[in-house]
């Protein structure tokens, strides 16, 4: 890696690291099919977790005649109230930010299933979260 590639604190033009992971809804693990439903972005400098989804019913029945739509919008309405901490967040409430999102792209076998998390850089989480469902989700 050169110098020129290393950006030094003061050099990042007021933008943090991020990181993100996309949330993909699996409903035959089986058949290792799945329909992109959101992204969940992380900033450690801002102590920023969120996430946005949106699930494309269409999609996912053509993937799935006999999924449970009902379900899988509970599990990501589950994911966020975890971002959203608080109540809403159960038993991960008291947690920080970085704990939840950790926790959150964990491997699991469930029908919503966290992608492989990706860096960069942001002036604005939230509206990275936006962008990235726009660009990724949607």
């Amino acid at each position: 890696m050169s110098e020129r590639h290393i950006i030094k604190p003061g050099q990042g033009s007021g933008r943090d690291v991020f990181e993100y992971a996309l949330l993909r809804v699996v409903p035959r693990v089986e058949r290792g099919e799945c329909v992109n439903a959101g992204v969940l972005v992380y900033c450690r400098a801002q102590a920023y977790v969120g996430a946005r989804t949106h699930l494309d019913e269409a999609r996912l029945l053509a993937l799935d005649p006999a999924v449970d739509v009902a379900g899988v919008r509970a599990a990501l309405r589950a994911v966020e109230g975890v971002c959203a901490g608080g109540e809403a967040a159960g038993q991960a409430a008291r947690d920080d930010a970085g704990r939840r999102f950790r926790w959150l792209i964990a491997p699991r076998s469930t029908v919503v299933q966290p992608g492989p998390v990706h860096t960069g850089l942001t002036t604005d989480p939230a509206a990275e979260a936006d962008r990235l469902l726009d660009l990724l989700v949607r």
